[in-house]
Order: structure tokens, then C-alpha cells, then sequence
């Protein structure tokens, strides 16, 4: 259960700053679809247009990661910080972005292997080796 409000269109259309965010969501998502995130974010309009200028910067402009790449990438992030909306979320974009079973398959092993290694290392205190250390390059 959510612990703000969930603005419906009604209410997101009576608030000018609001409105504004959801019809650009809408545009740049080609979609009349505003996931619940965005209507609880609703209730502060400067966050959430902070939130979604910030969103839409990193995930829907040309780069040099591909869009499925960044969903997946965020799949992984959203896991290794426990959020279960974004890793839904996230899992549909990708899927949206075409995104095969065996990708998403290979993709949850290495969030596996990764999440075990990262605490076998972590508790063991493994110190770097000098040819791993970025810094030092």
C-alpha cells in the first residue's frame, strides 16, 4: 500500500506544474500510460519534474549504451538495492525494448553471481590487486 496519494488525471490536471510533467511523459513515452511512481511523485511537483528530467536524460537520449542495455542495467541496480516496482518496471521496458527470455535469463545469473561474489569479497576484505586499480592508470 502506498503511503502517498496516487494523483489520478483529474487531480494531476489541476495543477499546472503537473500536468506539464505527465503530458511530456506521455510524448516522450508515446503513451497516455502514467505509472504509479509518477502519479505518487505527483504530490511534489518540483520533484517530480526533477525526477523525470533526471530520468529522462540518462534513459531516452542517444548514448553509447543501447536502451536495452540501460533497462537492463537498471534491472541489475534496482535488484542489488531491493526495489521490486523499478525491477517489474524496468523488466516490462525491457521486455518492451525486446529483450528475449534467454537474455533475461542470463541477465539474473550474473545479478546472482555478482551479488554473491561482491559479499564473498566484502567479507573476506580482499584487497585490489594493482592491475585492477583504476585509480592507479
Amino acid at each position: 500500500m502506498s503511503t502517498v496519494k496516487l494523483l489520478t488525471d483529474r487531480e494531476a490536471d489541476a495543477i499546472p506544474a503537473v500536468k506539464a510533467v505527465f503530458d511530456d511523459i506521455r510524448a516522450t513515452r508515446k503513451s497516455e500510460f502514467i505509472n504509479n511512481f509518477w502519479r505518487g511523485l505527483a504530490n511534489d511537483p518540483a520533484l517530480l519534474k526533477r525526477t523525470w528530467e533526471g530520468l529522462k536524460a540518462v534513459m531516452t537520449v542517444e548514448g553509447a549504451l543501447d536502451p536495452l542495455v540501460r533497462e537492463m542495467v537498471y534491472i541489475a541496480v534496482s535488484t542489488a538495492n531491493g526495489c521490486s516496482y523499478c525491477v517489474h518496471s524496468h523488466t516490462a521496458a525491457a521486455r518492451a525494448r525486446g529483450m528475449t527470455e534467454a537474455q533475461h535469463a542470463e541477465l539474473l545469473a550474473v545479478i546472482g553471481l555478482a551479488g554473491q561474489t561482491n559479499h564473498l569479497v566484502t567479507a573476506m576484505q580482499i584487497p585490489v590487486d594493482p592491475e585492477f586499480d583504476v585509480s592507479a592508470n
